[in-house]
């Protein structure tokens, strides 16, 4: 039942995801810059964060932090400020489908460097590692088809339909090339960070101060790259509009609640487990197309997502079989270990 309900939060997270990168989008067609974006959404951020983890650590104080600890944070607060750059930069240049389509390439990233880094058994003999690259392999050809392959129309809406302008998903005014580099380049670090974050966490057992600590590195990461690239003093304001609106779930969603939740989850599972989940990004984008923004329903769609589905649930049987024979495993060793059993099994041998 536990592993259901992580299942189902991950799969939340990744529906938030798809919602708060349409909202990015807007905010930036609102001439919302970057730079400051990040910086003021990793401020709030913090400020959120910060009366949360002194009330959960008042009772429990967190591990002492070594030097090498602060080292790692610090390399995590650099890629997540990479990260979130990269994204930003690549939807600007984009659209949030195209971000969502290029966030397939994350489960193939995060296998490699997982195996790279030994943080993932690659024994083709066994079923589970069969079962986890073939599962990553379906789930990222699965997206592809959705993303380059339509088909014909099973569900032909009427532009009149949409609830949000064309402008916020059409990519005609934007370099999709320069935007979808960026976006691979996200995906690549992402991966990376997905790596860092589950040696910190397995070293350091304390989500909420990790993600706190990162929030005000990137937040301060961000201020000479904002007053920079702003031009005018003005921009840094904010008004109650769809800007700050986007900063606030930015903030919420993805730098705080998401990043408490994958942290946790990489520390239990691995960062192969969560980057699995990323796949399923590009069929929630496809249903909020034809609910909100009026998209049409093309075959491709249909058959993409079904394939995605495939593929994702090979990856969780391969790791849940990886895991049911690790504690198997456990369990023979602490009962071929324990002196308990061979003087019970004697004493009834005795008698």
């Amino acid at each position: 039942m536990r592993e259901w309900g992580v299942v189902a939060l991950l799969l939340s997270i990744e529906f938030l995801d798809v919602i708060v990168y349409t909202l990015s989008k807007a905010a930036m067609k609102k001439g919302m810059n970057d730079f400051v974006f990040v910086m003021y959404s990793n401020a709030l951020a913090s400020c959120l964060l910060l009366p949360l983890t002194l009330l959960f650590h008042r009772k429990r104080a967190p591990p002492p932090l070594t030097y090498s600890l602060v080292g790692q944070i610090f390399v995590n607060g650099l890629l997540s400020c990479s990260v979130q750059m990269l994204r930003f930069f690549g939807i600007g240049f984009s659209s949030p489908t195209l971000a969502t389509a290029m966030s397939d390439l994350i489960p193939a990233f995060t296998f490699i460097l997982a195996i790279f880094f030994r943080m993932e058994k690659l024994d083709w003999k066994t079923n589970t590692t069969q079962a986890k690259a073939i599962g990553t392999f379906v789930s990222i050809t699965g997206a592809l088809i959705i993303t380059l392959y339509k088909g014909q129309a099973i569900i032909n809406n009427h532009p009149s339909n949409k609830l949000f302008p064309k402008n916020l998903v059409s990519s005609e005014n934007f370099d999709w090339v320069i935007g979808a580099v960026l976006l691979a380049g996200h995906s690549f670090v992402l991966s990376l960070l997905f790596i860092v974050q589950t040696w910190i966490i397995r070293n350091y057992p304390a989500e909420l101060m990790v993600v706190l600590i990162r929030g005000i590195l990137v937040a301060l990461l961000s201020v000479p790259a904002s007053l920079i690239s702003v031009k005018d003093p003005k921009a840094l304001r904010l008004g109650f509009d769809v800007q700050l609106i986007a900063i606030i779930c930015q903030a919420i969603f993805s730098v705080s609640f998401r990043s408490v939740v994958h942290i946790w989850v990489m520390g239990k599972k691995g960062p192969l487990y969560v980057a699995m989940f990323k796949p399923i990004g590009i069929v929630f984008a496809a249903i909020m197309g034809i609910s909100l923004l009026g998209d049409s329903l093309y075959l491709g769609s249909v058959l993409g997502a079904a394939i995605v589905v495939i593929g994702f649930y090979g990856v969780l049987w391969g790791k849940s079989q990886e895991r049911r024979t690790k504690e198997e495993s456990e369990d023979h060793t602490l009962e071929s270990s324990s002196p308990v059993a061979p003087l019970l099994q004697n004493k009834r041998m005795e008698e």
